[in-house]
């Protein structure tokens, strides 16, 4: 087939971009005539307070990449779509609703008999705008079919939409292959918080739940701030944890990722919700425990009691129990010895099928 995924990709950074790259690569790799339509100016800055871009690729970049979308010039979606016409299938990686007007626009291009399957990493975003809902509905009802991560998100889509929706676990689009250093085993008493700090991640209850939890125990917190680092600050202190936490505001390059795992006992995950994340992989990969809430798919990422640690979200107290269960005698060492990186090929493979299976050519869109 000829595919186009519309997305994001270097030097464009984070998840969206490993992911819409890697996707690119497997489904080469399985015979496909692939390119990727990426972004020359992807949205204002103001609605991504941290950098958009960086310098050196996290990985290999996708040579058929195309960088001629900005967000400026409604005219290129309009003629981006109308270069896709021949496709067999075009696939628009759906991170965020401010992207769909200019794939409503690349949709008016590409015409009613070109398949397209929407990607959505989430439906909706976890923090809400009164313009979500209106915008999520008009593209959905455009696409041919939807592709989800999880059942819970299908159930979010079937409300917007009556196109077939398809559900595949996302698989691996780690940015960094390099391992860990090697560890002589060492319990260090620091867990990590890593990645991007917004609200429904629910880091001011792992330090609520660090302050009451076992002592001594410390924490680094590595990522970029989606608002909130003044607050944050506030709340360490009001907790008397200056000592105790660090914290490392800004995007952390592929380079330095090893080096933060292997310093750390485990990974916490303390999410208020969640839909996929690749930060269960990220850290079996590197051979570590994850202490991880019950929302989106963590639980079936973590094997509570053998690789890590379940508990309920949004609760201090379930979360200080856990890492009180995480630290009592030979608990670190247990747990980090039942982590096993998992075999992410039938993963890919699964949700290659679910992407382009099933997909017929001359298909025609309703208005």
């Amino acid at each position: 087939m000829r595919i186009a995924v519309v997305g994001p990709a270097f030097p464009y950074k984070g998840g969206g971009a490993h992911h819409t790259t890697e996707l690119a690569h497997r489904l080469a790799a399985a015979g496909h005539e692939v390119v990727i339509e990426s972004w020359r100016a992807q949205y204002p800055k103001f609605l991504y307070p941290g950098e958009q871009t960086i310098s050196e690729p996290e990985g290999e970049p996708f040579p058929a990449t195309r960088r001629r979308l900005d967000w400026r010039r409604p005219d290129g979606w309009w003629r981006t779509g109308r270069s896709l016409r021949s496709c067999d299938l075009v696939v628009p990686a759906v991170l965020s609703p401010v992207q769909v007007p200019s794939y409503l626009g690349i949709l008016a291009g590409l015409g009613r008999r070109t398949p397209v399957v929407a990607l959505c990493h989430n439906v909706l975003p976890h923090e809400r705008k009164p313009y979500d809902v209106p915008l999520m509905k008009r593209l959905l009802r455009r696409v041919d079919g939807v592709l989800v991560h999880s059942e819970a998100q299908a159930d979010v889509a079937r409300g917007l939409t009556g196109r077939p929706i398809r559900v595949a676990e996302m698989p691996a689009h780690l940015p960094a292959s390099a391992k860990a250093p090697r560890t002589d085993g060492t319990v260090r008493n620091r867990l990590l918080f890593f990645g991007i700090v917004r609200p429904y991640k629910g880091l001011d209850v792992l330090l609520r739940a660090l302050a009451a939890g076992p002592a001594g125990v410390a924490l680094t917190v590595a990522g970029e701030f989606w608002g909130g680092l003044d607050e944050t600050r506030r709340l360490i202190d009001d907790l008397g944890l200056s000592e105790r936490v660090e914290l490392r505001p800004g995007y952390v390059p592929a380079a330095d990722v090893p080096g933060l795992f292997a310093a750390a006992d485990a990974l916490v995950l303390p999410y208020r919700t969640a839909t996929a994340s690749q930060n269960v992989w990220m850290a079996h990969e590197y051979g570590l425990p994850v202490i991880a809430t019950d929302v989106g798919g963590f639980a079936g990422q973590v094997r509570d009691g053998e690789d890590g640690l379940i508990c309920a979200p949004d609760d201090v107290p379930a979360l200080t129990g856990a890492l009180e269960r995480f630290y009592a005698p030979g608990e670190p060492e247990r747990l980090r010895s039942g982590v096993r990186p998992v075999d992410h090929g039938p993963v890919w493979a699964a949700y290659l099928q679910a992407l382009t299976g099933g997909v017929l050519t001359g298909a025609v869109r309703a208005p």
